[in-house]
């Protein structure tokens, strides 16, 4: 098990460095000058010149990408070029918001879909079975913002039941709650379903049944756990898609989250702050897998044992 694990965190280690350095190459790839953009467009050379050698800019790219990788390890990526505070404090305002928000996303959608996706397994080719595919495949196929623009405009235009936008009070959280989880729900109900068909033909589940055991103990102990593979990796992307901001919501419900900042930041050409978000969200996203995989080895004796 601790080589499994020490494996795991080297790989982590590995993708980590890949994402750094892919933000590192593409931000200095794009035809603008941060230092025009801090000081502005009446600036004097002297002034541009001036800062650039305190950004740094004016060294080699080797030494600018050292120097940028020791900046990244101690969560330095200097200050806004928009708002003059580090881009670290811009995100540490955020993140928080959009963590709570993907959780209770997360949390909605594996409370929705295991139920439908067990109903769904246990009534094959019945009525209840094609409702419920009928209902994911409806639901995956609509857009998101579709999906949050038709929401907000019925239970908050209209009703005027809940907020549309920002993040005032616990009932603004619902709306960009039940826009992130609907696809996801959608996604993970078929793959409960399709997970428990697989396992329920298989022959020890055959020999559970004729030991005598009832269908509900044959079930939960039994297909259950190995039903929960997949399904286990399939909520861990999706956890760690939604951390890592989900941009079109938080857009459409104005949502103050690491994914709108994104987008403001892209639309400025902040880049400070662009690089902050991109490896936060990289970070997450890694470590999310990280415990996803771990936790797969778990489960699967055979993927810890694996060479």
């Amino acid at each position: 098990m601790l080589g499994f694990v020490a494996r795991r965190l080297l790989l982590a280690v590995f993708v980590l460095w890949g994402a750094v350095t892919v933000v590192f190459v593409v931000v200095r790839l794009v035809p603008a000058d941060p230092a025009l953009l801090m000081a502005g467009e009446t600036a004097t050379p002297e002034q541009l010149a001036a800062l650039r050698a305190e950004m740094g800019l004016d060294q080699p790219l080797i030494a600018q990408y050292l120097q940028y990788v020791g900046n990244t390890l101690t969560g330095d990526f200097g200050r806004s070029y928009t708002q003059f505070v580090p881009a670290m404090d811009l995100i540490a305002q955020v993140l928080p918001n959009t963590a709570l928000l993907a959780l209770l996303a997360c949390l909605l959608a594996v409370g929705v879909s295991f139920p439908l996706g067990l109903l769904a397994a246990l009534r094959v080719n019945r009525f209840s079975d094609r409702a419920v595919t009928t209902l994911s495949l409806t639901t995956q196929s609509l857009p998101g913002f579709w999906i949050g623009i038709v929401l907000m405009l019925v239970f908050s235009r209209q009703l005027g039941w809940l907020p549309s936008a920002g993040l005032d009070s616990p009932q603004s959280l619902i709306l960009p709650t039940i826009t992130l989880a609907l696809p996801f729900i959608a996604i993970l109900t078929r793959m409960v379903r399709s997970g428990l068909i697989e396992v329920m033909g298989e022959g020890y589940i055959t020999t559970a049944r004729s030991k005598g055991l009832s269908e509900r103990t044959v079930i939960f102990p039994h297909a259950i756990r190995n039903a929960l593979i997949p399904v286990v990796t399939l909520v861990g992307l999706e956890f760690g898609t939604l951390l890592g901001g989900a941009v079109i919501t938080e857009t459409v419900f104005s949502f103050p989250g690491i994914g709108r900042l994104l987008v403001f930041s892209i639309g400025v050409r902040d880049y400070a702050t662009v690089q902050a978000c991109v490896v936060v969200i990289a970070v997450a996203f890694v470590l999310v897998n990280l415990f996803v995989d771990l936790l797969y080895g778990f489960l699967d004796p055979r993927v810890r044992n694996s060479r």
